[in-house]
């Protein structure tokens, strides 16, 4: 029998400990890793009766093993529970102590025992304040808690707290870190007076802190990606150029910078915002928003095909739940594109795309199932089932309380509405200020790029009854804003709307100097739908005048766009993820079925 370790075993009670931690570490780290083994290794500490340093750590230990290598929650909750009482009574035991309250609450998380992870990190956190490197994580750890739940105003005030505290230990670094991360939970709350302040703050600290090159570049990255999606969610697509411009020079200077292992001298900094390789992705899943809002859509397809290569080298290695969260978000970018460009059958497999991530993480379908029935409202129009586009609207709404999102299905649905020709009233409802409400569009859409579609909308539901001078009036709005910050899909539509009701009021000279340009710039992004519209438009204004040649050239280009159209629109239809039009209620649908052919007509525009 190997001898107990007592405090008179002395040396042959450190030996046989050691072995046997050398042995569970090889099996641990060995390819692939020998779990089990490891676990038996590390169990045959415990009989011995160690003392309680020992114990504690090997609890820790264990507990971590099984936590991060098997699917046996309750033995490592057992073990780490066990760990977290033990070290509490053993004074200078810091890591030991909080790294296993930071993993016990963890698991409780992933158990949905979110109500005793949080007692457990509040004591952690009060009980850590000498030791600057745990609190700060574990302040971290708790606010993540918090916005997963979303309540947003009390991850806040721990970010704030960590900011403080940060100061307090002189780590302007970390400092930096919670006051960014409390800054992007205010612009998810549209708190944008408390906002500006903040990153004008974080602005001074950045530039200000002297320290490791990768540090301080990361952290400028952060400050940008913030002030970038800021103006992305204001619509101000020009505006932002200049800042994303300064993003993608940083991501290029991390990209040459080396890692160095010297580790920062204050253990309060000892914190990293990303790695580099995700935050790549990042600036390019943010350039992709960025081209997709101003209608630089092949510029769109681009970043969207060099930041999908990065993600698939990226997943093979990394497990990490952000990777699937920037592959959602850059699917529904490239999605929109793709139904804007004519490419629907493609769009449509890649909407089937999201469903299969979101069916991999209930976290994951929870927050984008009202983007991804968005999507599928957006596919309804495209391929003409209305019906379906307003059971996928009206299924987005109930799903989304973010109010930007719900002015852009709003608009969708709108239009669905217009084009049914009897829905006066619901498009009303919809356009009309009501008063202390967020209900009408006006109201709720507070970004540029949303307000000036919504006055497109009263101008394309102002034209479908008659109102042609009322329609002018709204359109020439939608204009002025949308050359104000270079928002390119709009201003090719008012063109051609305008356009087409100067032709209908007989102004042929003036519908020619609208549809001209709006060609023009359709081809550019490109736009099949407004192209399609503008070479009939085309074909009939010179009809009209006289001029034979081009009259027949804009009829070619007409029914080269309707070729185009028709068969897309036959492939998609043909598809089995064309049944998706159809799923309006719980998770994605896993299977679909085939079918023979596609049961619905090619529309035009208007």
């Amino acid at each position: 029998p190997v001898p107990q370790c007592t405090a008179a075993g002395g040396a042959a009670g450190a030996s046989w400990y050691l072995a046997l931690l050398g042995l569970a570490e090889h099996f641990r780290t060995s390819s692939p890793p020998k779990v089990r083994l490891c676990v038996h290794c590390l169990q045959a500490v415990l009989p011995r009766k160690p003392p309680a340093r020992m114990e504690a750590r090997t609890h820790l230990q264990l507990g971590s093993v099984l936590y991060h290598h098997t699917r046996n929650g309750d033995q490592a909750r057992g073990h780490l529970e066990k760990a977290w009482l033990i070290s509490q009574q053993i004074p200078q035991f810091e890591d030991v102590k909080f790294e296993a309250a930071s993993l016990l609450s963890e698991l409780y998380c992933q158990e949905n025992s979110v109500d005793t992870a949080k007692p457990l990190l509040r004591k952690a956190i009060q009980i850590s304040q000498q030791t600057p490197y745990w609190h700060c994580r574990l302040l971290f750890q708790l606010a993540q808690l918090h916005t997963l739940e979303k309540d947003l105003v009390s991850a806040c005030d721990l970010l704030g707290v960590g900011a403080e505290y940060a100061r307090v230990v002189g780590s302007e670094y970390t400092r930096a870190l919670f006051l960014l991360s409390k800054g992007m939970l205010l612009l998810m709350e549209r708190k944008l007076q408390e906002v500006h302040p903040l990153l004008t703050l974080c602005g001074q600290i950045v530039e200000n802190w002297q320290g490791n090159p990768i540090q301080k570049e990361s952290l400028r990255v952060f400050f940008l990606v913030l002030q970038v999606t800021h103006y992305l969610d204001a619509g101000q697509v020009k505006s932002v150029k200049p800042c994303l411009k300064q993003l993608q020079q940083c991501i290029q200077t991390i990209s040459t910078l080396h890692d160095d292992e010297i580790l920062p001298s204050n253990p309060a900094d000892l914190f990293h915002w990303l790695p580099k390789e995700h935050m790549c992705v990042l600036v390019y899943l943010v350039t992709v928003m960025h081209s997709m809002q101003a209608g630089y859509l092949e510029k769109a397809q681009k970043y969207t095909d060099k930041a999908l290569m990065q993600l698939e080298k990226l997943k093979m290695l990394d497990c990490s739940p952000i990777l699937s969260s920037f592959q959602v978000i850059l699917l529904e970018h490239i999605i929109m594109c793709r139904l804007v460009t004519g490419h629907k059958a493609t769009a449509l497999q890649e909407i089937s795309q999201v469903c299969q991530l979101c069916q991999q993480s209930p976290r994951l379908f929870s927050n984008h199932a009202a983007q991804l029935h968005t999507l599928l409202g957006l596919y309804c129009i495209s391929v003409n089932c209305m019906d379906n586009a307003e059971a996928q609207f009206t299924t987005a709404l109930r799903l989304t309380t973010h109010q930007e999102l719900w002015a852009f299905i709003v608009t969708n649905l709108a239009s669905v509405y217009i084009r049914e020709g009897n829905r006066h009233q619901e498009v009303s409802c919809f356009l009309t200020p009501v008063p202390n409400s967020s209900t009408s569009l006006e109201v709720a859409a507070l970004s540029h790029c949303l307000r000036a579609a919504a006055f497109y909308i009263r101008g394309l539901f102002s034209f479908f009854q008659g109102r042609y001078n009322e329609a002018k009036r709204f359109l020439r709005e939608t204009l002025k804003m949308s050359n104000a910050e270079d928002l390119n899909r709009l201003t090719a539509c008012s063109l051609v709307l305008l356009g087409h009701i100067f032709y209908v009021l007989g102004n042929h000279r003036e519908s020619n100097n609208m549809v001209v340009p709006a060609m023009q710039l359709a081809s550019k992004i490109p736009d099949m739908s407004v192209q399609l519209w503008s070479s009939a438009l085309l074909r009939d204004l010179n009809k009209a005048c006289g001029n034979a040649m081009d009259a027949h050239e804009a009829a070619q280009m007409h029914q080269n766009f309707s070729q185009q159209l028709l068969q897309d629109h036959i492939e998609a239809c043909s598809l089995p993820e064309h049944n998706l039009i159809t799923w309006t209620d719980g998770p994605p649908p896993v299977q679909f079925q085939a079918q023979n052919g596609p049961t619905t007509s090619l529309a035009s525009l208007l």
